[in-house]
Formats: structure tokens, C-alpha cells, sequence
């Protein structure tokens, strides 16, 4: 179509299923940062003041269940939960890791001549647009940006009213394939007893103004802001949530495939969270090279096999002059898709998990400590070389 509207949602670190997802991301850390060989595959469930872990682990027997429960009551305490409902210090707390199952250690491990394998079956999907500056389609892009916008206003202290749960939605007109503004907002935030709605509603009208570009601002009767009313009680206390719950939010809020498994509480070695940063890493080199406005990047894995079974590019049909299989089997060249290939290539093997538990593991800035290393375009050169670009 010519002109469409495409909507993507994001959830804050508040939301209960991000609560969920960084004590299991907190949890993942704990275990690389004493062992960067560690397996962990970790699930939280938190409801009112409760927080359950299950899951299994290998990893130092110097971690103890009181550094679990540590972390895990320091991620609450971190995003703010001090309430009657949800407190960092006051909720029930239950451990039910155990060791990981010995059928998938045989597997997995590298022994002999037998390199390590993919810790599951599965596919994994990575997509770059040339839409925004974080090459992320720009709904979600937006509505990541709108949220971190109110956390930090929250932590600072500037907006003291506001509460740790919160969900925005951005939907934006499309011409031509390109987004010229937004048709509706919505975003509802959880705040203190007493706040009155059009107060609320201003404070956040000044932050989506603050994400958008000029002129972008959807009509006035669109902009939507707790159309439900209050929404003193949310978190955990309004809503039980669960790792991995939000697997469209973490990636790119529906404009391309997700292969289906989540991300946060699993170590590296599972390609549900490698592979995954692989492809985005492999797509987002493509676009920033110029050889597509949009790429897809299919992976296929085998429990227990090193070599991915499949490399599917995806251009759209941006561009009939670059092959797309020519392309897969260049970018296989270039690095070695396995997931001992993938972890060293993208260096996984750290503790920099929690800081992606929430506003998308895709679309951030590398950082020093090897965060987001996934994040980085230094195929470009390369790959404008290959293609003569």
C-alpha cells in the first residue's frame, strides 16, 4: 500500500513481566560474572509482594541461594517497587533452581572433535530499517524513547508523581513506506494517590513532544493518556507477570518476524538469545552499508548441532542488484554463525544482561563494557568492498 498506519507498543522496567525479566536477566549476570562458562536458564514469576524463581543453572558452587535472592530483591529495588503491594525488601521470596538437566549438558558441550552445540532447536529472526538513526522501525523506536523518558524523569526525581508501571503506544501514518507523523498516542503510567488526570496528562503530553519530531504530534482527541482513569495499583500487586512475556516489545514491535523464544534469563549459549542478536547484528551491518532500506536475517538451529541449519536473507525487494544469496553466504563468511562463533565474535560471555531487560535488546548504543556489542556496524567497510559500493 502506498499509505498505511502501523502501531508498536512498549512496556516500562516497571511492568510486571519486565520485573520478571530483569531479576531472571540480574540472575543470568550473577552467574557470568563468576563464571563466564556458567549455564543459566532462569524464569521469574512475580505477583503481590511474591517473587518466584524456577529454572536450571550451572555454574560455581560459591553462588549460594542468599546471593540469588540478593540480586534479585536489588533488581526490584532498583526499578522502585516500595510498596504496600510490591517491596523490594518485604516480598516472599522462593528458589526453585536446580542443575541443568545432564541429556542437554551432553549435548550442548564441546567434546573431542565435536564442537559445542546450539542449546535448542530453533529460529531466530533479525531485522535493521534504515527508518530512524538505531535502524528500528520508528513505532517502536518512539515508543521505547517515550517511556525512558518518564523513567528517568521518575529516578531523577523530576516527576515525583509517577510510579514504576507504565505502557505507551505509538501509530504512525506511513507514505510511500516512510513514516511522515503519528495518527494517536497512548500511554498509561501508573502514579501516587491523588494525582489528578489532566495534571498526569500534561506532564506526559511534554515528554512524547519531547520524542517525536516537530510537526509529528497525532491530533488532540488521539493523544490518550490512562484512558481508564486511575491507575494507582499496577505492578506485580495489579498484575502477575512472568519472563519472556513480552517478546514482540523486545524486538521490533511486529514490523518483522520473531522466531518465538525470549531472550532474557538465558545465558549465551542458548541461540534463542545468541542467534537472535546475531541476525540483528548481521541485518543492522546490511542496511548501514547501504545495500537494502530493510533486512531480514532467518537463522535455523539444531539441539546439540554447531552449524546453523539454514541462512535466509530478506531485502524486500529494496534492491534486485544485491543478491540475497549471495549476501547469506558472504555474511557467513564473515562470521562464524555458530554459537561458539557467535559468542566470541559479538563476546557474550559477561555480565551485560540486565541492562537489556527492558526498552528493547535491539536499537541501543555499544557500550565500553562490551554491552550490546550486537549493536555495532563494523561489517560496513567490508561489505562495501565485497559489493563495490
Amino acid at each position: 500500500m502506498s499509505e498505511y498506519v502501523f502501531t508498536s507498543e512498549s512496556v516500562s522496567e516497571g511492568h510486571p513481566d519486565k520485573v520478571a525479566d530483569r531479576i531472571s536477566d540480574s540472575v543470568v549476570d550473577l552467574y557470568l560474572g563468576a563464571d563466564p562458562e556458567a549455564r543459566v536458564a532462569c524464569e521469574t514469576l512475580v505477583t503481590t509482594n511474591r517473587i518466584v524463581l524456577a529454572g536450571e543453572v550451572r555454574g560455581p558452587a560459591s553462588i549460594t541461594d542468599t546471593d540469588v535472592e540478593e540480586v534479585a530483591r536489588q533488581a526490584v529495588r532498583d526499578i522502585g517497587y516500595e510498596q504496600d503491594g510490591f517491596h523490594w525488601k518485604n516480598a516472599s521470596f522462593e528458589n526453585h533452581l536446580h542443575e541443568q538437566s545432564a541429556d542437554i549438558a551432553v549435548g550442548v558441550d564441546a567434546s573431542g572433535n565435536k564442537d559445542e552445540g546450539a542449546g535448542d532447536q530453533g529460529i531466530m529472526f533479525g531485522y535493521a530499517c534504515d527508518e530512524t538513526e538505531s535502524f528500528m522501525p520508528a513505532p517502536i523506536d518512539f515508543s521505547h524513547r517515550i517511556l525512558k523518558s518518564l523513567a528517568a524523569a521518575r529516578h531523577s526525581g523530576e516527576a515525583p508523581e509517577l510510579e514504576p508501571d507504565s505502557k505507551s503506544q505509538v501509530t504512525l501514518r506511513y507514505v510511500d513506506g516512510r513514516p511522515v507523523g503519528a495518527t494517536s498516542v497512548v500511554v498509561s503510567t501508573q502514579h501516587k494517590e491523588g494525582v489528578s488526570q489532566s495534571d498526569l496528562r500534561e506532564l506526559v503530553r511534554g515528554h512524547v513532544e519531547s520524542v517525536l519530531p516537530e510537526g509529528w504530534m497525532c491530533p488532540e482527541g488521539e493523544f490518550y493518556v490512562n484512558p481508564t482513569g486511575n491507575f494507582v495499583i499496577g505492578g506485580p500487586d495489579g498484575d502477575a507477570g512472568l519472563t519472556g512475556r513480552k517478546i514482540i516489545v523486545d524486538t521490533y514491535g511486529g514490523a518483522a518476524p520473531h522466531g518465538g523464544g525470549a531472550f532474557s534469563g538465558k545465558d549465551p549459549t542458548k541461540v534463542d538469545r545468541s542467534a537472535a542478536y546475531a541476525a540483528r547484528y548481521l541485518a543492522k551491518n546490511v542496511v548501514a552499508a547501504g545495500l537494502a532500506g530493510n533486512c531480514t536475517i532467518q537463522l535455523a538451529y539444531a539441539i546439540g548441532v554447531s552449524k546453523p541449519l539454514a541462512v535466509y536473507v530478506d531485502l524486500w525487494g529494496d534492491d534486485p542488484k544485491v543478491d540475497p544469496q549471495h549476501l547469506s553466504n558472504v555474511l557467513q563468511q564473515m562470521v562464524n554463525l555458530s554459537p561458539r562463533g557467535i559468542r566470541e565474535h559479538l563476546g557474550l560471555n559477561k555480565p551485560i544482561y540486565t541492562r537489556t531487560s527492558s526498552y528493547g535488546h535491539f536499537g541501543r548504543k555499544p557500550t565500553d563494557d562490551g554491552g550490546f556489542s550486537w549493536e555495532k556496524t563494523d561489517l560496513v567497510d567490508a561489505l562495501k568492498s565485497e559489493f563495490r559500493l
